[in-house]
Order: structure tokens, then sequence, then C-alpha cells
């Protein structure tokens, strides 16, 4: 027996689901909420500390900071699950908060752009590691049948915090300028998040080991012991859900880097005071938040595809009036619009991912998942830049806006549904769900409550 497996194989006996691990899930929730707020920090300050403190005129230098975190976010990714595989969840989880402690105070000290950046780099580090961990872990906990609300709840707390450090942030900039007042949160959640996790966050590789154990694959190529290279083209190109879930994932956050490092400025330029840009910067991801509480739990009822394909389209509606109209108000409709799109998608994407991988490889799938899907705020960064440059600002939104749109339709003609409750005849799950559900139920005590 290795180390790590030693070290991931609890004392006490494994038991599956959200009631019989409840004290560790909700901790776990409150983790997450610190890493959003990490985020929050810079949503409505760091596009605004660019024009006014730094003096960048062009919208692509503005934005190589979201460039650079989403670029080393998303590799993270990748990395992240399959270290939380080897070495186990909490390791990795400390080292992230570890990384993740210098970053407020990069951004207070910063004499240069290149400094941002490199905070920025480590901020990538950081969500990369303690987000995927989180995640991961959760899933860990409550096996099969509530992972639609696990990951609601996980990503609600995220951008809940998002969206209300957002929102605290532009009102002490308001208040007391840009620096560095708005960036003592950070320093504070940099703090409780490595306190806490290291304290009392418990190791939760044992669950996943433990479902494998009793786990019967989908399908054929979707069985145990699979390469890291096979996880990665299963994930990324091969499996009609997966590969759906992540060009969705992908260009969910490509919009998302959009309305993070473009729309402030545009909001600005519109005359709009930081105290108004705040409320819009905050009022998206707390619809997004807020809105996951519900559409997690409600994939585990309706069915994962339903909700992916209408939100990527709601998402697309909403970034046209962005381009399409002007005021705060309108503004503040089309934020809420995006941020429930956004909410039917997020944790529901994360929920498919985890119906179709094996037990034995679900943290990579994650992690390449999450690649795919973080690498879309370089991707909307860098292509949000060069358009603004090259047109005006809604020129960028409204290609966006299309982007998102096909990438709705591209899951209604390739995506097959993945909750093994509601399979459509023909889909790759049909021939074995029922079986997997009742094995499952037979052999984990969570199901038999």
């Amino acid at each position: 027996m290795t180390g790590t497996t030693r070290s991931a194989l609890p004392t006490t006996p494994i038991r599956l689901g959200l009631r019989e691990n409840l004290a560790q899930f909700l901790l776990l929730v409150g983790v997450n909420a610190l890493v959003g707020g990490m985020i929050g920090q810079e949503r409505t300050v760091l596009p605004l500390l660019a024009k006014e403190e730094f003096g960048l005129t062009a919208f692509t230098a503005t934005l190589t900071f979201i460039a650079a975190f989403g670029i080393v976010k998303a590799a993270t990714n990748f990395f992240a699950g399959t270290l939380s595989d080897r070495y186990g969840r909490k390791p990795v989880l400390i080292a992230g908060w570890l990384i993740g402690l210098p970053v407020p105070l990069l951004l207070i000290w910063a004499p240069t752009w290149g400094w941002v950046i490199f905070a920025n780099v480590l901020l990538g580090v950081n969500q990369g590691l303690t987000w995927s961990t989180t995640i991961i872990m959760k899933i860990d906990l409550v096996g099969p049948a509530k992972r639609g609300l696990a990951m609601g709840f996980n990503e609600a707390a995220g951008y809940i915090a998002v969206a209300l450090t957002a929102l605290a942030t532009g009102y002490i900039a308001d208040q007391h300028g840009l620096r560095p007042e708005p960036f003592f949160l950070g320093l504070a959640y940099a703090a409780l998040g490595l306190g806490i996790s290291t304290l009392f966050v418990r190791e939760t590789h044992g669950h996943a080991l433990h479902e494998a154990a009793t786990h019967t694959a989908t399908a054929d190529h979707l069985h145990g012991g699979l390469t890291t290279g096979q996880v990665f083209r299963l994930t990324s190109f091969k499996e009609k859900a997966l590969s759906s879930a992540s060009q969705a994932g992908l260009v969910n956050n490509l919009n998302d880097g959009l309305a993070w490092g473009l729309l402030p400025l545009y909001f600005a330029d519109a005359g709009l005071s930081v105290a108004r840009i705040g409320v819009l910067a905050a009022l998206y991801p707390l619809v997004w938040g807020l809105g996951q509480l519900v559409t997690g739990g409600l994939s585990d009822r309706v069915g994962r595809k339903p909700l992916i394909a209408g939100g990527m389209l709601i998402q697309a509606a909403a970034l046209g009036v962005f381009a399409a109209t002007e005021g705060f108000w309108i503004w503040a409709l089309a934020s809420v619009l995006i941020g429930v799109g956004t909410a039917m998608v997020y944790p529901t994407l994360l929920a498919a991912i985890g119906d179709v991988a094996h037990p034995s490889w679900r943290a990579r799938s994650v992690g390449i998942y999450r690649l795919w899907r973080d690498g879309g705020f370089a991707v909307g960064a860098l292509l949000a830049g060069v358009l603004a440059d090259a047109f005006d600002i809604p020129v960028a939104i409204w290609a966006v806006t299309a982007l998102t749109a096909v990438s709705g339709v591209v899951v209604i003609v390739r995506m097959y549904e993945t909750h093994p409750h509601h399979v459509v005849p023909g889909s790759p799950t049909t021939s074995t769900s029922r079986a997997d559900t009742t094995r499952v139920r037979e052999t984990s005590p969570a199901l038999r409550h």
C-alpha cells in the first residue's frame, strides 16, 4: 500500500450522501465562498485601476490580467485533478491557499502593470487548486444521487461571494480610492481559507475509492483504469456529453471574461459612477450565485441537457441587450438575465461530468473540463480586447453573443442526457443506467434512506 492510498483512507466507515457528510459539506461550501471572494476583490476595481493609475488605454493591454489569470487557472485545473488523485484532496487545497496569500499584497503595492499580471498568475494557480478541489471533494462526499444539488451549493457559494465582494470593493473604492483599502478583504479571505482548510477540512479521496468499488461504467469506453491521455481525449473531443460540456464551459467563461474586463469600461465610457459600476459588476454574479441554489437541484429532477442548452441561449440574449441598449436600468436587467443563464449552466455542466466520468478518473475529467472552461477567460479577454481596439466595444459584445448562441446549438445537437433518471432511448447511458442506479442504491447506505 502506498503512502498516498493510506492517507486517503479514513478510519471511520465511509458513507456517501449529503446528509451523512453534512458537516464537512457545509464547511467546504464556506471554503469555496472564500475562494470566490479572492476573485471578487478584482471584479470592480482592477479594470478601473488599469486605466486611472497605470494609464492603459488599449483594451487588449488592459485585459492582459484576465488573459494571464485564465491561462494559468486553466492549466492548474488540469493538474489539480491529477494531483488530488495522486496525493489526496486536502494537500492540494492547502497548497492553493498558500499560493493565494501574496495576491492582495501584490495588488496593493504593484508599481507597474507587470506586477498586477504576476498577481493574477498567482491568483490563477490559487483558483485552479482551491476551486477544483472543493468541487472534487463535494462530489466525493455526496455520491451520485445529489450531485447536481451539491454543485449548485458549491458554485452558489463561490459566486455569491464574488458578487458581494465586487459590490463591497466598489463601495470602498468610491469612498476611499482604488488602493489599498478594497484589497484588505482579499487578505482576510486568504488567511481564513488557509486556516480553515488546514485545521478543519478532512480528506475525501477515500469516498471516491469507495464509490469506484461499487460503480458500473455506463458504456464500455467509460470503464476505470484509463490513462490521463485517454481521459483527456474523451473529455475534450471523443465522448459526446463530456466534449459538449467542455465546449459549453469554454464559451460560458469566454463571455464571463468579457463581462469581467470589458463591461466595466463600457459602463464607465457611458458616464456611470464607480459605485453604479460596482452594482452592475455585482448583480450578474449575485443572480448567478443565488440561482445555482435552485438550478443545481433542478437538474437532478428535470435532467442536465435542458438547463445547459437553455442557459447558453439566455446568456446570448442578455449579451445582445448589453450591445443594443444603453442605460443603468436596462443594463441591470441584462445583468440579471445573463446571471440566470449562467446559473442554469454552471453547476449543471459539472454535474454532467460527474454523471459520465468513472470515479477512478473523475477528478482528472473535472480538471480537464475546467481546463477548457477557464481557458475561456483568456480567449474571451483576448478576443474582446482585439475586437474592441479594432472596432469598438459593442462589436466585441456582438461577436461573443454569436459564439454563445452557437454553443447552445451545439449542446442541443450533440449532447445526450446524462442524468440516469432522465436518459433518452438510444443514448449511451440508456442500456446500463437503470442497472447502475439499482446497484449503487444496493451498495451505498446513503441512498437507502
